[in-house]
């Protein structure tokens, strides 16, 4: 089967560019695709939140472009009482940007807030289930006590929903007001916020870690990666988080632009619908799963800016097993295990995906032709993506098929299994699965990391051989940007953090 390639007439929009605008000094703006709408960090698992929250605010530990965990608010931690309990030694004299000070009364605020009714609203609170609670010891110094291990949990402690946020502000404002004015202890403070427009930040100057060189950030909400490359070719913009791919050609030969690409933790996956209709046979998924020639899809599609998975992870991955093979591509057996299922040739099912991402709208027009080829008439349905991911997959409303992209922003299987697998958590609307949940549990309660590996790859084979989605590919993380901004320290994450940037 060939596959048409949909971004030819692309280019046309960068022929017709307006004269490239000119910047204020020493402002970055930066092209994101989506904007989640909440400034909280409880709020969101979006890498877009990442892609700002860092900017705005800080956590006990931060980890750098490099994957490595390093003080953030606190200087050190250690384990305790045989692993029991988490002790924190804080970084003193800092504020907030509202000039609240930055205390362990406000870490203890941030996880009662965290853990309790208002964090139940969010999709964070599961992450931090193995804190019992958070104890002051003195000004400067905090306890968490354990319920059970998890062995992931300095790394989530880098992470969003983790970031320190403050007591008084949030009292005095409300969590709406909170989530649409954000304040935190971060190098970049707010100053005005459009929805689905633009998000602004100026300098913290008190900064614990040293000022920003930057004068402003700015934030643009540009949801097509085509728009987003003509803002960037135009000048207008200095980095672009999503580009189509096959532009990127175009850009590099720009005096003025390059591409950067590296690999990434996000990887893609059409999840089933193991309730509903012919889903609900494990061979018919897997046949589906054969039907579709991935590899085909990452070189025409894709442009090679991605690599084939086995499981919902890419390579980088803690639990990835290089050993796990993807279902090979073969539309013969497909045909022939659908006709054994008793599926008939016509049988139409849904295909739901986000409909501003204009390089996975190609793809999911190569899966129905792919599935169209052995019987099966895919209808596409295109949803904001907000939409998908926030009311539609949760509530269990979703075709037969559907997109569902993960950041794995802890680079650990975990943070992907648990929520995609486990009964009842907001990502698996529809299985209930003793063996799996027996699985899951047990490598977040144990801080063996060696045990846990082969229980995370276990997890991926048995899920492998239940065919509960279509793993497609890891993306690589491809950035468009203006070299006239230096030192951006781009990770391959997408959570920014422009502390050393410059613009000339």
């Amino acid at each position: 089967m060939k596959l048409k390639n949909f971004f030819a007439t692309t280019s046309l929009v960068l022929a017709t560019l307006a004269a490239p605008s000119t910047h204020a000094a020493g402002t970055l703006t930066v092209a994101l695709h989506q904007d989640p709408g909440n400034w909280d960090p409880i709020a969101t698992f979006l890498v877009a939140w990442g892609a700002v929250g860092s900017q705005v605010f800080d956590g006990l530990i931060m980890r750098t472009p490099d994957m490595k965990l390093v003080p953030g608010l606190a200087t050190k931690w250690e384990f305790l009482d045989k692993n029991t309990k988490l002790r924190f030694t804080l970084r003193q004299n800092v504020k907030f940007h509202n000039g609240e000070p930055f205390d362990a009364e406000a870490v203890k605020f941030t996880f009662d807030r965290l853990l309790g009714d208002e964090g139940k609203k969010g999709p964070q609170q599961s992450n931090y289930n193995a804190i019992d609670k958070v104890v002051v010891v003195n000004a400067n110094t905090v306890d968490f006590i354990l319920k059970n291990p998890d062995p992931v949990l300095l790394t989530k402690l880098a992470g969003y929903g983790a970031m320190i946020v403050p007591p008084k502000y949030i009292k005095e404002k409300g969590s709406q007001y909170f989530g649409m004015n954000p304040v935190g202890t971060g190098p970049f403070k707010f100053t005005d916020y459009k929805p689905k427009v633009s998000l602004s930040f100026e300098r913290n100057d008190a900064y614990w870690g040293g000022a920003p060189k930057l004068d402003q950030l700015v934030y643009r909400f540009i949801s097509e990666p085509a728009t987003q490359a003509a803002e960037l070719q135009a000048g207008r913009v200095d980095v672009a988080n999503q580009i189509p791919l096959a532009l990127i050609g175009t850009i590099n030969k720009d005096s003025k632009l390059s591409v950067v690409s590296m690999d990434g933790p996000v990887a893609l996956a059409l999840r089933y619908n193991t309730q509903r209709g012919i889903m609900k046979n494990p061979e018919v998924r897997k046949a589906l799963t054969m039907a579709v020639d991935r590899d085909a899809i990452i070189k025409t599609i894709l442009l090679g800016q991605a690599k084939p998975i086995a499981s919902f992870q890419g390579a980088l991955s803690f639990g990835n097993d290089p050993n796990l093979k993807p279902l090979p591509f073969n539309p013969a057996q497909a045909k022939a295990m659908l006709q054994k299922a008793g599926v008939k040739p016509g049988t139409q099912i849904q295909l739901d995906f986000r409909g501003p991402d204009s390089n996975f709208r190609e793809v999911a027009q190569a899966v129905a032709g792919y599935l169209g080829a052995v019987g099966i008439t895919v209808s596409l349905k295109p949803y904001e993506t907000n939409v998908l991911i926030n009311d539609i997959i949760p509530s269990g409303k979703t075709g037969e098929m559907w997109q569902n992209q993960w950041g794995g922003w802890t680079f650990d299987y975990d943070n992907t299994a648990y929520a995609m697998y486990y009964t009842k958590q907001r990502w698996n609307p529809f299985d209930d699965d003793p063996k799996l949940n027996a699985l899951l549990h047990t490598q977040r309660n144990t801080w063996d990391q060696d045990a846990r590996k082969a229980t995370l790859q276990e997890i991926a084979r048995y899920v492998a051989s239940q065919a509960l989605e279509m793993p497609l590919y890891s993306l690589n993380t491809v950035y468009g940007v203006n070299k006239r901004a230096k030192n951006l320290g781009l990770p391959g994450d997408g959570r920014f953090r422009f502390v050393d940037a410059t613009v000339e």
